[in-house]
């Protein structure tokens, strides 16, 4: 049983484009509204995310306020010349997130309708691409959906062919071929975007290795109903649905292996929770000799896994600094990190939950995880308070500002209310707490304090928690720049966020090479190069997150703190 992605699906160049340009504007704009000239892409799903943060979609032309004071988004399928200088003529400013591929057929056509060509559009008659071209066209054009409209056209001495760029390639290159017969001097333009191609060519190889074939996207978006229609010619099975609820009236225990292909404006978490959604219910179907994967996908939703991860890296910290091992320290850390994950989440729903492959579970027992999450909370202060009051005070601490984290405690009109808005700080604060209560504090109940020890563990939790933390965040950053939150990756760009990471790992692996060497710590540090070297495999792993759902990538990235207690406890026991 499995499960196989496209490579091309999700946002395409262009309306990844658009959407960046949109979230672009509503960061630098410091006033006023922002307005998108219909639905800027047609997802309803993402429309809503832009609508919480204030960037509203409107109908018509009358509907644009007046004023400097307003922005208005031109979308992805751009619109007619007429239309936009009334949009001028409203004296708002403008911003042209017309896809680029879009741009280049309207300059296509303006060109040759100018020179009295007549203009044949193949197209869905009544789509807001197909209708901002016809502008272009001064009069002289024609839209063509079918091969049997291409027959009843009448012949013409000069004439214009282009698709709309989400056309059916096979369909075009049909009815193309009618009106060459028809008007042999007619010129026929490729305007098929190449990413719309890819994404027709790829669903026919993926339906050749699959028993199903589930589509994913919006609606109203003719790119993916075109890829529906595509994979139903294959022969197999096919599913259409617009988010990941859809899958439970579906009979997908029937098929071993399941493709999923989703349209050009499908926002990679759908895509994410289509296809954790299918892994469980793969897992929940599987034989009894494979039912450890699906203890592992548990324990990776609800939490359990990182806080046995942050266990795990109390080990290492602990054998770092040469400190006996005690039950008390391992609890405390996997139950701090365990409360701190939960009641974050819940603290603040709408950006932690949403679209997270965690959503239906915490959602459908919400009371008892909240229930779970208080109760491990006490039972690490009181773990803590056994060891000394300043463990207990520096673990409340810690833990009211964790609580604190999304709060909106700072005066209105400053930029930054929270904790959480400030750049950066969730991959900051994570790493250093979980520094913190692993290091740092099972340090402090002994008597005799190394502080050179003590920083080489701080070191390397930090680093590996913060190496996780923002690696994830590229998994997320598109739902990230959706919903607002400033991670590293949100901020500075995925480039950036790989290159800070890489020197992150770099001085990492030089600490734990010379940390024994220069005295500093035990020589177990040499073991945990292990673990730097697995982490050199999970930026392979989102670089090719095709192949694994967003709840296994995220699995396999806490898999770096296992590895790290469990390395640690091999070389003391083979080592000493």
């Amino acid at each position: 049983m499995g499960v196989k992605l496209a490579k091309t699906a999700g946002f395409c160049m262009g309306v990844r484009r658009a959407v960046d340009r949109v979230l672009d504007t509503a960061r630098e704009q410091k006033s006023g509204t922002i307005y998108t000239y219909g639905p800027l892409i047609h997802n309803p799903q993402t429309v809503e995310l832009l609508r919480k943060r204030g960037i509203e979609p409107v109908g018509s032309i009358v509907d644009i306020p007046t004023g400097g004071d307003v922005t208005l988004i031109i979308r992805t399928h751009g619109i007619t010349p007429e239309e936009r200088r009334q949009i001028r003529a409203k004296g708002v400013r403008i911003v042209d997130a017309t896809c680029p591929k879009v741009a280049r057929v309207q300059a296509i056509i303006k060109k040759y309708a100018a020179r009295g060509y007549r203009i044949i559009i193949v197209g869905d008659k009544g789509h807001p691409e197909v209708a901002g071209l016809m502008g272009y066209t001064a009069g002289r054009g024609v839209v063509v959906a079918t091969e049997e409209e291409a027959e009843a056209l009448p012949p013409a001495e000069q004439v214009g062919v282009v698709a709309q760029t989400t056309q059916d390639l096979d369909r075009y290159a049909a009815i193309a071929e009618i009106i060459k017969r028809k008007m042999p001097q007619a010129l026929v333009f490729d305007t098929i975007c190449d990413s719309t191609g890819k994404r027709q060519s790829e669903i026919k190889e993926l339906a050749a290795g699959t028993d199903a074939l589930i589509v994913v996207g919006g609606a109203n978006s003719a790119n993916t109903k075109r890829l529906v229609e595509i994979a139903g010619q294959q022969g197999k099975p096919t599913f259409y649905v617009e988010t990941a609820e859809e899958l439970k009236s579906l009979p997908l225990d029937r098929y071993p292996c399941i493709g999923v292909s989703a349209g050009a404006s499908t926002p990679n978490w759908i895509i994410d929770r289509v296809l954790n959604d299918i892994t469980s219910m793969q897992a929940q179907g599987i034989r009894k000799s494979k039912k450890l994967f699906n203890f592992w996908l548990f324990l990776i939703r609800t939490d359990i896994y990182s806080a046995l991860g942050a266990g795990c890296l109390y080990l290492a910290g602990a054998l770092i600094q040469r400190l006996d091992l005690r039950w008390e320290n391992f609890l405390m850390a996997s139950l701090y990190v365990y409360a701190m994950h939960v009641l974050n989440r819940f603290t603040d729903q709408k950006t932690n939950l949403i679209g997270s492959f965690r959503e239906e579970t915490y959602r459908e027992h919400e009371s008892r995880y909240f229930i779970l999450a208080v109760t491990a909370l006490v039972a690490a202060l009181l773990l803590a308070l056994e060891q000394g009051m300043g463990q207990f005070l520096l673990l409340l601490v810690m833990s009211l500002l964790g609580i604190l984290y999304n709060a909106r405690l700072l005066p209105r009109h400053w930029r930054f209310r929270s904790l959480k808005e400030l750049p950066g700080s969730k991959n900051v604060s994570m790493a250093l707490a979980w520094a913190m209560v692993t290091s740092v504090m099972p340090a402090l109940g002994t008597r005799d304090l190394h502080p050179a020890a003590i920083l080489v563990a701080f070191s390397f939790v930090f680093a590996i928690v913060f190496i996780r933390s923002v690696l994830s965040d590229i998994l997320d950053l598109q739902n990230d720049r959706l919903m607002g939150r400033e991670t590293i990756p949100a901020i500075a760009g995925r480039k950036t966020a790989e290159r800070i990471l890489k020197l992150i790992w770099v001085f990492l692996l030089l600490l734990m090479a010379v940390a024994f060497p220069a005295g500093w710590s035990s020589s177990v540090t040499w073991a945990l190069t292990i673990c730097l070297f697995y982490v050199l495999i999970c930026f392979e792993l989102c670089d090719r997150r095709a192949a694994l759902s967003g709840m296994e990538l995220w699995g396999l990235l806490e898999t770096s703190y296992i590895i790290a207690g469990l390395s640690a406890l091999l070389w003391l026991i083979f080592i000493g």
